[in-house]
């Protein structure tokens, strides 16, 4: 007999636009940052609600310069979630500034205003809220909150396209906030991130800061069509987005209603097919706004008959690749040694949690599948 068509986790949805998009930009013959970054920038930053947005190579990138900006290093402390890709951490430690681990919230796995000031000191100069999984955090507490406490929010809201806070997009009003456009993200350039910000001046710096701290723009030298001898303002760094990159980007942008629709409906009848497992607990909007469902996971009750990673294998073994839930970056051996306040909520989570199969061309008898493991490990 033959096995069933193997479920992935995640699959980009791809198409024959996005392909004459890239290749129109390679017969351009500016495939490096270029025009096409511009209207992508132009497009991305009047979709979040922004004044300004930066492309670079990565979300990871984008943190990083977003830190910089903002004046971070030796000698401050930045609070992060544990609970989040190991990155948003990273991108503190980038800057020589310290990042501390604070717990989340269990029902978004977001970071709140109480979780925070249990762990921030005189020396906590920012705090780096993550949108978990797609899931807004409640950014207008945070932000209040920040304000209070004299400290700068940025935004890690590189799972957070197309979600929302009380109607409007996550990254509406930030500060200054963080995108990534990896393939395990709503919507992809491959490669990619974005930096938004409200602040003309920050915008400029963070521009020249991803380009080796260039006073002119290799674009802008040449259009100008004269020499232009660029001069070097800071020591910058390499990291820009490709005009391919772009041109995959601006037609994505233009789906994304409809993708994000589509993982809605996805999502609810999910809920619906596991409302019988009371050992079991979706993700599930926030009061505060709608989640995007860039990842559909499920944490488990202690109670669950068998553990997360005995879960994991039976799907496996059906033919379904799920993933383990949101890593602890406290918990990994990169940071053994950093020391970190208790963080129960957040290795619940991550030890208890797992991500399903979850994109746009996914059929109801996929689901099905997905919901008739869980049924059965959980003895239904």
């Amino acid at each position: 007999m033959t096995a069933p068509e193997r479920i992935p986790v995640m699959v980009p949805w791809l198409g024959e636009e996005e392909a004459r998009a890239a290749a129109d930009a390679v017969l351009s013959g500016w495939v490096a940052q270029g025009p096409r970054v511009a209207d992508f920038e132009r497009a991305f930053a009047e979709r979040v609600g922004a004044e300004h947005g930066i492309a670079v190579s990565s979300c990871t990138t984008a943190l990083h310069l977003a830190l910089i900006a903002l004046g971070l290093g030796p000698g401050d402390e930045v609070v992060v979630p544990s609970l989040s890709f190991i990155a948003t951490a990273n991108a503190v430690l980038y800057t020589g500034a310290r990042p501390v681990f604070a717990d989340i919230e269990e029902a978004t796995g977001n970071l709140t205003p109480q979780t925070v000031d249990a762990v921030r000191t005189p020396r906590t100069k920012a705090v780096l809220a993550v949108h978990q999984g797609g899931v807004p955090a409640d950014v207008h507490a945070l932000r209040a909150a920040c304000a209070d406490w004299g400290a700068a929010l940025v935004e890690d809201a590189a799972c957070g396209i197309g979600a929302t806070v009380g109607g409007k997009s996550v990254g509406q009003g930030a500060l200054i906030a963080a995108w990534s456009f990896h393939p395990r993200k709503v919507i992809t350039t491959g490669e990619g991130g974005m930096v938004t910000t409200d602040d003309a001046a920050r915008a400029e710096r963070l521009r020249r800061l991803r380009e080796h701290g260039m006073s002119v723009s290799a674009a802008q030298r040449h259009a100008s069509g004269r020499p232009v001898a660029e001069r070097y303002l800071e020591v910058g760094y390499n990291y820009r987005m490709t005009d391919i990159q772009a041109a995959v980007g601006l037609v994505q942008l233009g789906r994304l209603d409809e993708i994000v629709t589509r993982r809605r409906e996805l999502a609810a009848r999910y809920e619906q097919l596991l409302a019988p497992i009371p050992s079991l607990r979706p993700v599930r909007d926030p009061a505060h706004g709608e989640g995007n469902f860039q990842s559909y996971w499920v944490l488990l009750a202690e109670d669950f008959p068998v553990g997360r990673d005995a879960l994991l294998e039976a799907l496996a073994d059906a033919g379904i690749s799920a993933r383990r839930g949101i890593m602890a970056a406290h918990l990994e051996p990169a940071y053994a040694g950093h020391a970190a306040a208790p963080l129960p909520v957040t290795e619940r989570i991550s030890r208890n949690s797992l991500i399903l199969p979850l994109f746009h061309t996914m059929t109801h008898a996929q689901q099905d599948r997905v919901a008739a493991v869980l049924h059965e490990q959980a003895g239904g």
